[in-house]
Formats: C-alpha cells, sequence, structure tokens
C-alpha cells in the first residue's frame, strides 16, 4: 500500500472512509478548528472538507505534502484556488452526489412558500386554529425561472413542468437548445426577472455573482414574485431582499443558505414572509453516501496519477 496520509476535516461517510482506508492511512479529524488545521496540514497528501473548512492560501503555504483538495460537495468557494493553482495543488469535487438531494429541497421549500406550510405546523403546535389567515397560491399554471441550468437547475425544471408549472431559463455558459434539452424554455436574463413568477436560484458563488440579485434586479422582478435560493449564500444582497420583503415587492423568500452561516436571528431570518433553513440543501443519507463515495474515489485516482472525472484545477 502506498505510504499515503489523508486527512477529513469535515466529515466522511463510512462507505466513503472505507474506500479511502482500503489504500490510504485516514484520519478523520471532523470539526477540526482552522488553528489545528495549520499544524498538522503538513502531514498530509490529500484533505477532504464540506463547506466548513476554509482552505485558504495559508494553509496551501504550510501544506508541505499536499497533492489534493477534495471538496465533498458541489461548491468550491471555500477553497482558495488560486493558492491551490500556485503550489500545483489538485481539487477535485462531487459535483453530481447532490442534485436531488438539493432540488427536492427546492421544490419543498417552493410548496412550502406557497401554501405558508412552516406558519400554519407553528401555530398548530401552538394550539391555534388560523385556517382563515392562511390563504396560498396554487404552483401549477404558474411561471418558474431556473437561474442556473446545470445539474441541479435542470433537475428543479424537470419536476416543476411535471406539476403544471411553465419553466424558462437562463444559463450564460450553455446554448438555447442546451436549455431547452434540459427542461426550459431559454430566456434572456431580463426576460427571466420580468416573467417568473417564482425564481430559483443555481449559480456557484463568483466574483460576477456575489449580489448579483440586487436593489436594482429585484425592482426589475414581477411584483409579488416569490425567491428560492439554496445554492450558496451571497448571491442574494440580504438587505435588499429585505427592503423589498419590507415594501411588499417581493412576495416571500426561501432560503437555505446566508452570506454568513450561521447567520443568527437577523431581520431577515425572523421575517414573516421568509422561511429559512440551515443549509440543508445535501443533507439527506443518499446524498450524503453518494458525496464520500465519489469524492473519496476522485481523491485517490488524482493521488494516483489517474484521469479524472470531476477535476476543478
Amino acid at each position: 500500500m502506498p505510504d499515503w496520509k489523508i486527512l477529513i476535516a469535515d466529515g466522511l461517510a463510512e462507505s466513503g472512509k472505507a474506500i479511502l482506508q482500503s489504500a490510504a492511512q485516514v484520519d478523520d479529524r471532523t470539526g477540526l478548528p482552522a488553528d489545528e488545521l495549520m499544524q498538522i496540514i503538513c502531514d498530509y497528501d490529500a484533505l477532504i472538507v464540506r463547506s466548513r473548512t476554509k482552505v485558504t492560501s495559508a494553509v496551501f503555504n504550510a501544506a508541505q505534502r499536499l497533492q489534493v483538495v477534495g471538496r465533498a460537495g458541489v461548491g468550491v468557494d471555500n477553497i482558495d484556488l488560486a493558492a491551490a493553482a500556485s503550489k500545483g495543488v489538485t481539487v477535485v469535487n462531487a459535483p453530481v452526489s447532490t442534485t436531488l438531494a438539493v432540488a427536492e429541497l427546492t421544490l419543498g421549500l417552493m410548496l412550502a412558500l406557497a401554501r405558508s406550510i412552516p406558519r400554519a405546523d407553528a401555530a398548530m403546535k401552538t394550539g391555534q386554529w388560523i385556517k382563515k389567515e392562511l390563504m396560498g397560491v396554487e404552483i401549477s399554471g404558474k411561471v418558474l425561472g431556473v437561474l442556473g441550468m446545470g445539474n441541479i437547475g435542470s433537475a428543479v425544471a424537470q419536476r416543476a413542468a411535471a406539476l403544471g408549472m411553465t419553466v424558462i431559463g437562463y444559463d450564460p455558459l450553455l446554448h438555447e437548445e442546451q436549455i431547452r434539452e434540459r427542461g426550459a424554455e431559454p430566456v434572456s436574463l431580463h426576460d427571466l426577472y420580468a416573467r417568473s413568477d417564482y425564481i430559483t436560484i443555481h449559480v456557484p458563488l463568483t466574483l460576477e455573482t456575489r449580489k448579483m440579485i440586487n436593489g436594482q434586479v429585484l425592482g426589475l422582478m414581477k411584483r409579488g414574485v416569490r425567491l428560492i435560493c439554496a445554492a450558496r449564500g451571497g448571491i442574494i444582497d440580504e438587505t435588499a431582499l429585505l427592503g423589498a420583503l419590507e415594501s411588499g415587492h417581493v412576495a416571500g423568500a426561501a432560503l437555505d443558505v446566508f452570506a454568513a452561516e450561521p447567520p443568527g436571528l437577523t431581520a431577515l431570518v425572523s421575517h414573516p414572509n421568509v422561511i429559512a433553513t440551515p443549509h440543508i440543501g445535501a443533507q439527506t443519507e443518499e446524498a450524503q453516501r453518494r458525496a464520500s463515495e465519489d469524492i473519496a474515489a476522485e481523491v485517490l485516482a488524482a493521488l494516483r496519477k489517474e484521469p479524472l472525472r470531476w477535476k476543478v484545477l
């Protein structure tokens, strides 16, 4: 067996750990503080993280043996890619493992917005019968705008169409025919904002997408629009969204991600027309198993210098 050492910083399902342990020495240090990571990273050939651990330039500078960083999930905004490139460290992720879990949560959040399900449940648990206050809307016949038609956006689009929604989509990385093949009518970004009754966001957090949903953009949207975001915190300008909710221009928002996590009991989180969940998009047994097995196999492939399915850089 090669003398590789692999550090797990944020937890991995047992099936994924078993794959790693068949080929390397594995240390599971789930919840490892940042200062301790800095102290021990020099001993490892591979590091596996989720979204909690920040793999900064300082980590890469201290990581003398590091060959590969694996992200057990999709987003890699917690990894300094420029620093990784400068040190010649490969970065891989598991982009398809959580697709169904996030897509299903997105649909659940949309339905919860339409029917005020969290408010209804909370009232029942305090002995209140507020039936007359809970007039909802149907999603059938409504227009869903999908911002980002990658794996997750496409899965949402296909399922929303089955529920009777008209699905329109925008993705600057795809041709119009590709968007059609993925289940949506291709439209311009301006048309998506103007036509949609619901907008769901499925883009990565980058310099270009940070606060792309700002006050100006919210003003372009149809009055009474409902927003769903289970992508990344920071894509929506949360101050601007709060203002649009208070003015009534945005009828409701369902947010699984926030610019700062955990966000605390902010005015946005506590707003009566906001459904807030604690970044649970990928939190299903099936998705966690797939992510663990996929990233374990990919990290070992990188160490073996084999072809990679999901190389970020």
